[in-house]
């Protein structure tokens, strides 16, 4: 008994010793030296906070460490006029909820993390490691946004309308799990990469597994490339942007349907949930190709922006091609005398400066267009056009008020997978089938307009 109340003497001894010794270094002036949670020695930084443009940042003395929270919130609602065939219900959400940690390592590694819990939906965004190489040319691999669409990149804290152009939503790629390489050297910017699975939702990764398990399925992967000339790049008070992007894409297993692929959107609200342009599964894909063209400019508070975005579906068994595409236009002005500003390293734009203190008031008009219509003896999953007009309050680096008005107008086609009213048959009743609705064309479809808000924190 002796022996064993010696033995724990003399260890509550060294553990109250491994306790003090880097208090009593400290004590000595060493603060460079500190035991973390897992029982090592560890070198300390010193790190400085400071608010730097909205956000919160710690920083070490040489500015090689850096790491900061980037959290968003996104409250809407919608209200939608007109004499509808199908009711839509007015109401609010949580469009995003956004909690990401970033931090640049050192000079050359940066890594961040970003989730989204909007509406009690966990899902998973960026997750990724960079490396950059500090001559124009960095290398990332993990889950983030594959290089088409400027639209597409551009953060949701800097769009200019409430909702992405629906060729944008439907078509363009958004985070895969992958690797890539930017480079950006003066007037040129060029993004490659390899992608593979969806994994941003439950549903996605479920089918992932699923499939994997049950049919020895290959997740799929895409190819995509983007080239973007700035021929202004080094000015602040004008820019140009001419970008060219393509994408070649194998079915992925994180979709329901095997060799499958859809193309579908809500038509510029997150409110009402129904997809009026869906082309449904469409089976027996060998591939699909992807091509886009974008061209915007600005000057000091004027900002012109617009793309075209194909989509050709290549089928296996001798079936025929299936064809889609869509544009979009917009420009804005800052009405106060602000600025709009340009990223050359991403290629997109970014947060605009304020004319005011008080802030700055942006004017916005949109018009997009896309068409789901390959052929009528094949896919025919509906055109729809929409115009927007948008009034943005941007009162500091924090906040943001937005007001979005949207006409759409669907065609015949439009009728969401066969479920939902676009117009009467030879009898007066509602029909979902476009070959008997008797209204003209022009006529026939659902057409509504929609009142929408947006109330915008990013800190």
């Amino acid at each position: 008994m002796k022996k064993f109340t010696y033995l724990l003497s003399v260890l509550m001894l060294m553990g109250t010793t491994s306790l003090i010794r880097p208090v009593l270094a400290q004590e000595h002036g060493d603060t460079s030296v500190r035991i973390n949670q897992y029982g090592v020695q560890v070198s300390a930084l010193p790190l400085a906070a400071e608010r730097q443009g909205g956000i919160l940042v710690l920083e070490n003395k040489d500015k090689e460490y850096k790491v900061w929270f980037d959290t968003r919130a996104q409250v809407d609602g919608a209200v939608f006029l007109g004499d509808t065939y199908n009711p839509i219900g007015n109401g609010t959400s949580i469009r995003r909820a956004r909690f990401a940690m970033k931090a640049n390592i050192s000079k050359n590694w940066y890594g961040e993390v970003d989730l989204d819990f909007s509406n009690s939906e966990l899902e998973l965004k960026d997750a990724y490691l960079k490396y950059d190489f500090l001559n124009g040319l960095e290398l990332k691999g993990g889950n983030f946004k594959e290089g088409f669409s400027m639209e597409s990149t551009t953060t949701s804290r800097y769009l200019t309308f409430i909702e992405r152009p629906n060729v944008v939503a439907a078509f363009a790629p958004s985070r895969h799990i992958g690797f890539a390489a930017n480079y950006q050297r003066n007037w040129f910017l060029a993004i490659g990469g390899i992608h593979f699975q969806d994994i941003g939702g439950l549903e996605e990764r479920t089918f992932s597994k699923d499939n994997n398990k049950d049919y020895g399925l290959d997740e799929g992967y895409s190819f995509t490339g983007k080239i973007v000339g700035m021929p202004f790049y080094d000015s602040k008070v004008y820019g140009l942007h001419i970008g060219a992007a393509a994408s070649y894409r194998t079915p992925l297993s994180s979709g329901e349907v095997i060799d499958a692929f859809r193309y579908s959107t809500r038509s510029l609200t997150s409110i009402n949930r129904k997809k009026y342009l869906d082309t449904d599964d469409i089976t027996n894909v060998h591939h699909t190709l992807l091509g886009g063209l974008e061209l915007a400019a600005y000057y000091r508070n004027f900002r012109v922006q617009g793309e075209y975005i194909m989509a050709n579906v290549e089928r296996r068994f001798g079936l025929e091609t299936e064809k889609f595409n869509g544009f979009y236009v917009f420009g804005s002005c800052l009405i106060f005398g602000g600025q709009y500003r340009y990223n050359t390293g991403e290629g997109e734009f970014t947060q605009p400066a304020r004319g005011k203190k008080w802030g700055d008031i942006e004017f916005a008009l949109r018009y997009d267009y896309i068409d789901l219509n390959s052929r009528p003896e094949g896919i025919m999953g509906g055109a729809g056009e929409g115009y927007t007009a948008g009034l943005n309050f941007h009162v500091n680096d924090n906040v943001k008020i937005m007001l979005n008005y949207a006409y759409l107008n669907h065609d015949r086609y439009a009728n969401g997978k066969g479920k939902l009213y676009v117009g009467h048959d030879a009898d007066g009743n509602l029909t979902t089938n476009p070959k008997d609705v008797v209204e003209a064309d022009g006529k026939a479809g659902e057409d509504f307009s929609m009142f929408s808000v947006r109330f915008e924190i990013d800190f």
